[in-house]
Parts: C-alpha cells; sequence; structure tokens
C-alpha cells in the first residue's frame, strides 16, 4: 500500500505540474504578439499582391535554398519571420529589410515557449505527454464538478486559499475549480483533439478522422529538386490570381522527399491563422501542381480547423484573449497547488 500511495502521489503531483506549466505558458503565449517587441512589429499588415511579389522575390533571393519556411505578417504583428533549415531564423521587414536574426530558437522567447507549450522541448514524445496530460486535466475537471456537488453548500468564492493547510487547499481546489470548469473543457478538449487527431470521431462522430486527413492531406507529387532561380514573384500573382480574396500566409519549400512549393493561404471566412487554402507548385519548373480551397470542406473539417484558433485564442478579438487567459491561468493556479498538496502537504501517518 506504500507503494501505491507513494506512486499516486508522485504521479499527481507531475500531472499536477504538467498541467500548471501548459496553463501558465499558454497564458503568455495568448498574447505573444503584444509583448514581441521589436523594430516595425506594429506596422500594417501589407496584402497588396504586386508588393508581395517584389518583396518575396528580394527575400527569397538571399534566403533560398536553405530557407524551410517564410511566414508573412498577419494583422497583429507586422513582420516577416524566415525559418531556416539548421534551426535558425530571422526577422524581417515586409519589404524584406533584415531587423533580427538567431542561430536557434533559443535566441527568441516566443519561439522556444512555444515549443514548450507544444511539446516541451521534447519534439512529438513531449506532444504525446502533453496530450496525455490534458486527457487527464479533463478526468480532473469532470471528477471534481461531481465531488464539488456533494459539498456545493460550503461554496465560497476566493482567488486564494485562507490557509495554506491541505483542507483549506483542497476547498479552493473544489472551489474555484467549478468556477472555471467551462473554460478549463474549452481549453483541454480543443488540447486534446489537436495532440491526438483520432479524439476528433469522439468529438465529431465517427469517420470524422478519416475525413479530415483525407481532405488535409497534400497532393502527390514526384521528388524534384528546387530550380536554380525559381519565379517566386510569379508564384504569388499565379496564386492571387486563383485565390483573389484570400490572404497569404507562408510559403514552404519542398522537404526531404517532396517536390512541392507550398503556398498556404487564408480564405476570409477561415478562423485558422495561417488558412488551409493552399496552392502547390512543382519545385523545378514553378507551375502550378494543385489547389486546395477551404471554402468547399466539409462541416467536420471546417470545425476541426477551428479548433486551434479557439484554443490559442487567435479569434474574438482581446476579449477572447482575456477568456483563454482565465483559463491558463486557472490551470496554472490549480495545478499549482494540486502540487502543493501531493509533494509538500501531505498528512502525516499515524503512528502505530
Amino acid at each position: 500500500m506504500k507503494l501505491l500511495d507513494t506512486l499516486h502521489r508522485w504521479t499527481g503531483g507531475l500531472i499536477g505540474l504538467l498541467l500548471a506549466v501548459v496553463g501558465l505558458t499558454g497564458a503568455i503565449l495568448v498574447h505573444r504578439d503584444a509583448w514581441v517587441v521589436l523594430p516595425h512589429a506594429s506596422d500594417a499588415q501589407v496584402q497588396d499582391t504586386q508588393a508581395l511579389a517584389v518583396a518575396t522575390a528580394r527575400i527569397m533571393e538571399t534566403a533560398a535554398p536553405q530557407l524551410q519556411s517564410l511566414t508573412f505578417a498577419n494583422a497583429g504583428f507586422g513582420l516577416d519571420r524566415l525559418a531556416y533549415r539548421d534551426g535558425s531564423g530571422a526577422y524581417v521587414t515586409q519589404a524584406g529589410d533584415p531587423v533580427e536574426s538567431w542561430d536557434s530558437q533559443w535566441g527568441r522567447p516566443e519561439l522556444w515557449l512555444s515549443d514548450f507549450h507544444q511539446h516541451l522541448l521534447a519534439g512529438e514524445e513531449g506532444e504525446t505527454v502533453v496530450g496525455i496530460a490534458g486527457l487527464c486535466g479533463l478526468f480532473f475537471v469532470v471528477s471534481g464538478i461531481v465531488l464539488w456537488w456533494r459539498t456545493r453548500r460550503t461554496f465560497e468564492f476566493r482567488l486564494w486559499p485562507a490557509r495554506l493547510t491541505r483542507p483549506s487547499i483542497v476547498r479552493h481546489h473544489r472551489d474555484l475549480g467549478i468556477l472555471v470548469a467551462p473554460l478549463l473543457m474549452l481549453s483541454l478538449v480543443t488540447g486534446s483533439v489537436l495532440v491526438f487527431r483520432p479524439l476528433a470521431s469522439v468529438v465529431m462522430g465517427p469517420g470524422a478522422r478519416a475525413e479530415i486527413e483525407n481532405a488535409l492531406k497534400p497532393p502527390a507529387a514526384k521528388a524534384a529538386h528546387l530550380a536554380g532561380d525559381p519565379d517566386w514573384a510569379a508564384m504569388i500573382r499565379a496564386a492571387r490570381a486563383r485565390f483573389p480574396d484570400a490572404e497569404v500566409r507562408s510559403l514552404s519549400l519542398p522537404r526531404a522527399g517532396n517536390g512541392l512549393i507550398t503556398l498556404r493561404m487564408r480564405g476570409p471566412d477561415e478562423w485558422l491563422p495561417n488558412g488551409r487554402t493552399a496552392v502547390w507548385f512543382a519545385a523545378d519548373t514553378g507551375r502550378i501542381v494543385a489547389t486546395r480551397d477551404a471554402a468547399g470542406f466539409p462541416a467536420r473539417v471546417s470545425a476541426y480547423n477551428a479548433l486551434y484558433p479557439v484554443h490559442a485564442a487567435r479569434v474574438g478579438g482581446l476579449s477572447f484573449r482575456l477568456v483563454m487567459t482565465t483559463s491558463g491561468l486557472g490551470l496554472g493556479l490549480l495545478g499549482t497547488l494540486a502540487v502543493w498538496t501531493f509533494w509538500f502537504k501531505r498528512p502525516r501517518a499515524k503512528g502505530g
């Protein structure tokens, strides 16, 4: 029994710690565009086709083929971001002038903090751990609601426990938890489904996972090397001719075994920050290979694409960012106090 108690204590404490870290980092990242302070970061977004074509050609002239992706400025952040294959990167103005560069993600707090929130700095394995912690968090929320109901008559609103004793912390944990439970459910469900796509079938109905994967898979293409001097400006113009109302969001170069250049765009009705509308070009010729219009997605695929912008509060403006900030801070506080009770405030065993 002592071994089981020890396992319970350390497992519960670790999950609480993970949930606290994920919640607090999420609350910070919700406001990422506001606290990344760099020259020209507040510039108005440029989406004029000719200006984009000229700037893209200028950037890619020196950045390719070492570049992995180019992410264009958005309405809240006025710099383009370059990501290189070796992990380095840079911010440039929307005209292509250099602003800031780094040798690894450790050079930019918003990058390593985002990686930590999503992957615990451990790639796919870390993302899986975060997903499992999210599922455990969902169980804690549901079970907490059930446990609170039996003691609902003693409810008292407090942002902090009356005393740092185990009974006070447990009572505060239940009362605060019931207040933020709807927000935690929203954060944890959206985050868990994003990590574990098969859960989409649980949330959205049978067959949802296959429908989503079929809609989002890229076109088949033969392997091809990037041409020596691609006409980047022509690609921007061609994509805009195909989707005149869509926002140009990112340009990705071919990866191993893939001969496609991917230009992602965001349609007028899309919530996803980088959109799912896309145009694919052959790396060796620059010709359009395939296009995808997110406006034609089935309802469940559109719903899945809305999970991330809801989770990251990329819709709804400042008011919804504050809502999701409350969720992150609430999860951080509840997780931290759970660690305190599991690791530091365990009741002492009575002497026999």
